[in-house]
């Protein structure tokens, strides 16, 4: 019973979450930009490697979750 509430649920609200990640998709690259930066600042080590632009990376990273994630609720 349990399933079948849950498996309703999420067909009702997938909709939704899609429309919700795209129109929050630049809060959420911009908050997680903020936490990269503050993790550079924390961590005095990171200056002893390469400098491989740790946002940049970041933001591509998920940028591409964002992807899959709308990719899943799209597909399933």
């Amino acid at each position: 019973m349990r399933r079948l509430v849950r498996n309703t649920a999420f067909r009702l609200v997938r909709s939704d979450a899609i429309q919700f990640i795209e129109e929050h998709e630049e809060d959420l690259l911009r908050i997680f930009r903020d936490e990269l930066h503050q993790l550079d600042e924390r961590m005095p080590e990171e200056r002893l490697f390469i400098d491989i632009h740790m946002e940049a990376l970041g933001e591509e990273m998920l940028k591409a979750a964002l992807q899959a994630t709308k990719r899943f609720l799209r597909e399933v």
